[in-house]
Order: C-alpha cells, then structure tokens, then sequence
C-alpha cells in the first residue's frame, strides 16, 4: 500500500492539474459566449441566404452560371471539414471525424478533404487520406475575410473540376450540451435528391438539405448574369462561415464542459486521496505507538530480571 508521504505527492500533483483544469474551463467559458453570441447573430441570415440560392439553382437554367452546374455522373467528392484546433474538449473532435467517414463510406468514392483545424488534419494526415488545403489558426471569432481563403480553395476545386460536389462536415451548436455533427452539401448550387444509401439510419440524421419552396421566376436587375455572378459566391462563402461560427462555439462548449468535469473529477479525487492519506497516517501513528509499547515492556522484563 502507498506510503503517506506518496500520497501526500500524488494529492498535490491532482491539485495542480485541477487548478490548470479550471484555468482552461474560465478560458473556455469566455471563448464561447463570445462564439455563440456570433454563432446566433448570424445564423438566421444564414439560413435565409441557403434557401435563397436553394431556389434560384431549382429556377434558373444552370447553364447561367459553372456554380450551378450539375455532373451527370459523381466520381469525386470534397468535403471541408471543421475540427477544433485542440483536444482536451471531450468527443467533439471524434464525433464530427467519425460522422465524416461513416458518410464517405456510405457514399464509396473517391474523396479529397479541405480541413479547418488543427484535429481533423491531423487524424486524416495519419489515415493517408488526400487533403487538397489545411487552414488553421483561427480566432473564436474569424472575420469573413479570415474565412474566404477557405471558400475560394473549395469553389476552385469545384470549378477546376477536381470535385463533382462538394459537401462541409461541421458540428452544429444547439446549446452548451448539445452539439450535433451534420453533413450539409455545398455545391453545386441546386437541390439533391438523397440516393437509398444515404437515407440509412445510421447517416440519415447527419444529412442537412433543403427542398426549395414552390417560387416563380425571380426577376433580375440589372441583369441575371450580374446578379449571380455576385450573390452566389458570395452566398457560399457565406455557408462555410457560418459553419466555421457553428463549429467553435461547439467546441468551446465541448471544451468548457470537458473541463468543468475534469475539476469536478481532480475535486473529487482529492477527497479520497485525503481519506487513505489520513488512514495511512494514523496507521503509521499506530505502529509506532505499538512499537514504543513493545520497547517498553521488554525493558520493564528486563529490568525486573535483573
């Protein structure tokens, strides 16, 4: 059994991490309501803008602009992937990789990755998966001019036609306990019927994708060519920004609960680490009383013997 003073080291050795472990949940805490409040300020726009591009790739001649362009035939797929830059913040980074292959499984194609954070890279880098553009380094809370390198890199890869459609896997923030893995599709810009396979269980719940309302014809001025060729790269940049939003309050949140348990765990641990301390202690304070006993009786024998 552990000696009092191995305790005595090991109580201080959980203390320190326990003070690092709340250090980094108060820096997490203010992380993410900075992250949520961006997140939701623009989510609704977001959403709005989505279904407008939505409608217009179901009403306009795709011939119009190479954004709307359907292949006839998927042989390659791109996805961006939005991971977070460290661990320490529960299974988040494992959800939304895990979400991401058990997708490009079920699809069986061949697949090129565009990673954002520092995790997602690095799992793929040790799978020998292709990445076509790595981005890291990201603040809470990235301007849109921080975020358009990622944009342009995913549009050329379809234009170039390296990508047939293009997809983001990012993690949704819904509240500070919950956050979701999802699969929304980028490009092209049009709706998609979901093949048998991906409306299996296990990936259905994952897939995010939106049937255009019944609209008329949009009216264009000046012109649709001009129209377009500004709203829809625009519209797209702007989904994959919002994804990024999406995704650090996730992880901030992850992160900050993550934490909040590792205290909560270090706390706990020290209370019984402080029981066998105190055990171990009165133990050896009782040996030694035995053994002083001991001593003393012997010499009283011996003195009387003599």
């Amino acid at each position: 059994m552990a000696t009092a003073r191995e305790i005595q080291r090991r109580i201080q050795s959980i203390r320190n991490l326990g003070q690092v472990t709340r250090a980094l949940q108060a820096v997490a805490a203010s992380n993410v309501r900075k992250a949520q409040a961006a997140a939701l300020a623009t989510r609704a726009y977001a959403h709005a803008s989505w279904e407008v591009i939505v409608n217009l790739g179901a009403v306009t001649d795709e011939t119009l602009h190479p954004l709307l362009i359907r292949h006839p035939s998927v042989e390659n797929l791109l996805i961006v992937l939005v991971s977070g830059e460290r661990g320490l913040c529960g299974a988040y980074n494992q959800n939304i990789v895990r979400t991401t292959l058990d997708y490009v499984k079920i699809r069986g194609l061949p697949v090129r990755y565009i990673t954002v954070g520092r995790r997602g890279r690095d799992i793929l880098w040790r799978m020998g998966a292709e990445i076509a553009a790595e981005f890291h380094g990201l603040p809470a809370v990235p301007s849109l001019i921080e975020v358009s390198p990622i944009a342009r890199a995913a549009i050329d890869e379809f234009l170039e036609g390296r990508a047939d459609e293009v997809y983001i896997a990012r993690t949704d923030f819904v509240n500070l306990l919950v956050q979701k893995p999802i699969i929304q599709r980028l490009l092209p810009l049009h709706t998609t019927a979901l093949t048998a396979l991906e409306h299996e269980q296990a990936m259905l719940e994952y897939i995010v994708d939106v049937e255009p309302a019944p609209v008329l014809e949009y009216i264009y001025e000046p012109d649709v060519h001009t129209v377009l060729e500004a709203i829809l790269p625009r519209f797209t940049e702007l989904q994959i920004y919002q994804a990024v939003l999406e995704a650090h309050a996730s992880e901030y949140a992850a992160r900050m609960v993550a934490m909040r348990n590792a205290t909560e765990n270090a706390a706990a641990l020290v209370d019984d680490l402080t029981l066998d301390y105190n055990k171990a202690r009165q133990r050896a304070i009782t040996l030694e009383l035995l053994d002083i006993a001991g001593g003393a009786e012997a010499l009283a024998q011996a003195t009387g013997g003599a």
